[in-house]
């Protein structure tokens, strides 16, 4: 795969020292197909992902005593379709799931019930204990099935015993309204499905109803709101779960739509995730921030990837399919959800690919006979695997993260982003304006800046501001409808020409454009055409420049430290604490070192960022002094006015491919062979390089076949194997 000259170039360090070989990807859509593992690890082309009964993260499994949706009661109101399918958070339970015989055992199930049967004549703070549960996932189940079967009770935890006692809320509660009306109240909190509501029986008595509302905003007013109504001569009760931040005044049939989420599996031929996500969102009508997704996936190849679109019914998306499939998109899987999708939320990436044109690196072999070329490259492929199998690749993110076809890398942008807090002093830049005197005019991009001695800090503030945005619309060379309107907002600063001219399928180049009309170019503007991008959009550039950071170091500290664990690097250590297990960092001592306790392949390095800590060695002082080199030592890795924070995380040194297979062929034989056939862009045929399949009938082709955990690269996988770059 070529790359532009400007392209990041990504270190060469490699843990395996056999020879590896020469070979050519993508030169067809169908050479590179991923397909993305969901959090159960189903892969999300097949039906059993969507069918899994757990769809919540195995860490929040516990978080409350009953994370089901439940609907049993007729005054019980859901805008989404609750029984149709889980959402990401929250799991939908079956009727067998709630058997307290089957969870806590037939004689635990009646001692429970008796104890149930004493409360009920005669309340009393006394507790049962249920028993002790050391898996976490069967306490989770067991807090559930108490508080659906008897919400009345409260389950406690006191590692690892549950214990049971009676809850004092709903004690005081069913002496205000029926014991129906309060255990059903009690299953609605429980649940927390977002866009429920809960109605209370009719209720004339305006002291009483006025009672009602003090109790639930006491013991429930950061959770629910209340509100009286009257329908046909009766007042009631009705209580909704709060929004996230301040409540907005919405219409009935807007909170409807609003609360709407639609899963689908998204399969796409040569096409950005972005991009696709533009397609999709103007034929449906809604914005782009509107749909969520767990990771982007590569443009050149075939992918399959979960998505979660939002105000939009699955008849409605059904009805959409057939025009998305004339963009390259086919959508299956579709179903209701309750949840939006969140990026990372993914166990890894399915990998099928085909390397084609395989050669040995040595000149001295060009002039083998075929028959002895073939056993060769089959004997280094066969090397090749096994080693990358057994001790992995060096764990570089891979061009894509940096933009490899762009004049201007992400990393650069990001750059810019870090270094100033972009506007965030905007509003202390012109409060010192205003409070100096001796100002001088200044001309910079068609924006008049008042410009004083004492604050230069300021315009150079200012300057990143548009230097930003400037770089983000650096124009490719060639003249294509993209590239046309970037030049001609560089040249002319006029955002509206450019929004006219900018293909729709440039989501993110139209929605900045679109701001920066309304806002104006200036730093105020700038910043408003960051935000118009969605949060995802936003931090993928300053998380490039720390993806290239981390890439470096990588380099460094096998160059420096070499190829084993050193005193100073990090590590993770899981820490129990009894009821629950944790992964904690620790730095490897010296005695740790001397014993080879540690290996290469438990080594951290952190991504920067303001939460992480650095190695305590050599690489600490390199990290401080790489990032002071870039102006960023003092930097707090938070853009407030962005609403961007970059804690850190620490990635692994080394990744290894799962379940790795290949087939070793002919490229005549079978279907690795291939036909020049496309001349269409959803052929799967279709050539992405401009390479040509005639003369080379007699080279060998490799498919490869396997699975590489979340933010892992193939293209940096394979690089190991081959010892080149595809």
């Amino acid at each position: 795969m070529k790359q532009d000259s400007d392209a990041v170039t990504i270190p060469v360090c490699y843990i395996s020292n056999h020879e590896g070989f020469h070979g050519s990807i993508k030169n067809f859509i169908k050479d590179f197909v991923v397909t993305e593992i969901d959090v159960t690890g189903q892969r999300v082309n097949t039906a059993a992902a969507t069918q899994t009964p757990d769809c919540a993260s195995p860490d929040k499994y516990e978080e409350t005593s009953a994370e089901c949706k439940w609907k049993n009661h007729s005054s019980v109101s859901q805008d989404t379709d609750v029984a149709a399918d889980c959402g990401l958070d929250v799991t939908v339970p079956s009727p067998g799931s709630f058997d307290l015989s089957v969870i806590l055992g037939q004689s635990v199930s009646e001692e429970l019930e008796q104890f149930v049967l004493t409360l009920k004549e005669k309340p009393t703070k006394q507790e049962l204990s249920l028993g002790s549960f050391a898996d976490k996932h069967h306490r989770a189940n067991v807090h559930r099935a108490v508080r659906h079967r008897f919400p009345f009770l409260m389950t406690v935890t006191i590692q690892p015993e549950i214990r049971v006692r009676e809850d004092p809320d709903y004690r005081e509660l069913s002496h205000l309204v029926t014991e129906d009306e309060a255990e059903d109240f009690f299953r609605f909190i429980d649940a927390k499905v977002r866009g429920s509501s809960y109605t209370f029986g009719p209720d004339d008595d305006k002291e009483h109803r006025t009672a009602v509302h003090h109790f639930l905003s006491r013991r429930f007013g950061k959770l629910v709101e209340t509100k009286s109504f009257t329908d046909q001569g009766t007042t009631a009760i009705s209580v909704r779960l709060r929004e996230q931040g301040r409540p907005k005044k919405r219409t009935a049939e807007e909170r409807k739509e609003e609360e709407v989420y639609t899963a689908f599996t998204l399969r796409k031929e040569n096409l950005e995730t972005l991009e696709a996500i533009s397609y999709m969102a103007a034929a449906l009508g809604v914005l782009p921030s509107d749909f969520t997704y767990a990771g982007i996936k590569d443009k050149r190849a075939i992918t399959y990837q979960s998505m979660v679109v939002k105000k939009v019914s699955t008849q409605r998306l059904k009805e959409k399919t057939a025009e998305f499939e004339k963009r390259g998109m086919r959508l299956s899987q579709i179903r209701s959800v309750s949840e939006p999708l969140r990026l990372g939320r993914l166990q890894g990436n399915h990998f099928d690919l085909v390397v084609r044109d395989l050669r040995p690196h040595g000149a001295g072999d060009a002039h083998s006979s075929g028959a002895d070329t073939h056993t060769r490259l089959a004997a280094l492929v066969n090397e090749a695997l096994e080693n990358v199998k057994a001790r992995g690749f060096v764990n570089y993110y891979g061009p894509q993260r940096f933009g490899s076809v762009q004049s201007v890398q992400s990393d650069r942008v990001g750059l810019v982003l870090l270094k100033e807090d972009m506007v965030g002093v905007a509003h202390s830049y012109q409060k010192d304006l205003s409070n100096n005197s001796h100002l001088c005019p200044v001309r910079l991009h068609s924006t008049v800046l008042l410009v004083s001695v004492v604050t230069c800090v300021a315009v150079c503030v200012c300057v990143c501001q548009v230097s930003a945005v400037r770089l983000f619309f650096t124009p490719e060379d060639g003249n294509d409808p993209q590239n046309h309107a970037k030049r001609h907002f560089i040249q002319t600063d006029n955002a509206k020409e450019s929004l006219a001219l900018m293909p729709l399928s440039k989501a993110r180049e139209r929605l900045m454009l679109r701001a920066l009309n309304r806002y104006g170019t200036g730093p105020d503007g700038c910043t408003q055409a960051w935000l118009s991008l969605p949060h995802s959009m936003r931090v993928f550039y300053p998380h490039a420049y720390c993806s290239r950071v981390w890439n470096e170091a990588v380099a460094h500290r096998l160059t420096t430290l070499g190829h084993s664990a050193r005193r100073g690097d990090l590590v993770w250590i899981q820490e129990d604490t009894g009821e629950t297990s944790s992964a904690q960092i620790h730095v490897v001592t010296d005695q740790e070192e001397h014993e080879g306790v540690y290996t290469l392949g438990h080594v951290l390095l952190p991504m920067p960022g303001n939460t992480v800590k650095y190695p305590e060695n050599a690489m600490g002082t390199w990290f401080q002094e790489r990032l002071a080199r870039d102006g960023l030592d003092d930097c707090r890795f938070r853009i407030g006015s962005l609403k961007l924070n970059l804690p850190g995380c620490y990635r692994p040194l080394l990744a290894s491919p799962s379940h790795l297979s290949y087939q070793l062929q002919r490229a005549g034989c079978g279907e690795a062979g291939g036909e020049v056939t496309g001349n269409s862009s959803r052929n799967s045929d279709r050539q992405l390089n401009g390479s040509t399949a005639e003369g080379k009938e007699d080279s060998l082709t490799l498919t490869l076949n396997f699975d590489l955990d979340s933010s892992c690269y193939a293209t940096i996988c394979l690089r190991e194997i081959m010892k080149c770059d595809p």
